[in-house]
């Protein structure tokens, strides 16, 4: 679907819609289909990568803020085939210059990989709208909660406002209660867009609500290694399968 070095965006209007879960749980689906990839923590606010998966990195995103370390220096291998840059903790407001000396490194170090998924912080920061507007393609995650479905389509228009180019902007339903109330949730989010910003993004997946899910972020295991033949995990493993062909 995509070309080799393709920086994808994972964003959302809202905390508690399991982003970062979904980046990681992405991620890791992808190196089991035999893609390289990295996974960027770019919450700058609330960085939670490494928690979520039980890592207790030496080197992050903050030492090469400070420019102590290169990029390329702060990856950490995952065991479970995938790489990562952790992230930095309560940095919310970032200057932009440094966002202007990060995007070369980042797009140098993209360079060694199929895909570098960037797991964004929740909300409308103006840096983490600039690091949307410079990736590849945009992934919006939403519920079926109303109010992440209104934060979702913020996200879309002010993407559209930012971007010079038009890039490929996908949606996923996460934590839905059934695959036909996720192409609901979506179907109106997509007739907003048509109606309100003459355009549509495109449907990527929609994740079932799994209790395993809970279960898997609370052992710190990803959950297609806890639980392989949860039904989200299935469906993630379907996403991966679209991105990857």
């Amino acid at each position: 679907m995509y070309r080799h070095g393709t920086l994808l965006a994972i964003a959302s209007g809202k905390g508690g819609v399991g982003k970062t879960w979904l980046a990681i749980t992405l991620a890791h689906a992808l190196a089991a289909q035999g893609a390289s990839v990295l996974l960027v923590d770019a919450d700058f606010g609330l960085a939670n990568v490494d928690i979520q998966l039980g890592l207790m990195p030496e080197r992050d995103l903050s030492h090469v803020l400070a420019g102590t370390i290169p990029l390329a220096a702060a990856v950490t291998r995952h065991d479970a085939g995938f790489d990562i840059i952790p992230g930095r903790s309560g940095a919310a407001g970032l200057p932009q210059g440094c966002l202007t000396d990060l995007l070369p490194s980042l797009k140098s170090l993209a360079s060694h990989y199929d895909l570098v998924l960037l797991d964004l912080g929740s909300g409308l920061d103006p840096t983490l709208r600039h690091l949307a507007a410079v990736a590849d393609a945009l992934l919006v995650v939403i519920t079926e909660d109303p109010t992440s479905l209104t934060d979702g389509y913020a996200v879309l228009k002010l993407h559209g406002q930012d971007c010079a180019r038009p890039i490929p902007t996908h949606i996923v339903v996460n934590q839905a209660s059934s695959p036909a109330s996720g192409a609901r949730v979506f179907a109106t989010l997509a007739q907003a867009c048509r109606r309100y910003l003459a355009t549509t993004p495109d449907l990527l997946g929609i994740v079932r609500r799994d209790d395993r899910v809970r279960d898997a972020i609370r052992r710190q295991t990803p959950l297609l290694r806890r639980h392989p033949a949860a039904a989200a995990a299935r469906d993630v493993e379907a996403i991966a399968q679209i991105i990857h062909a």
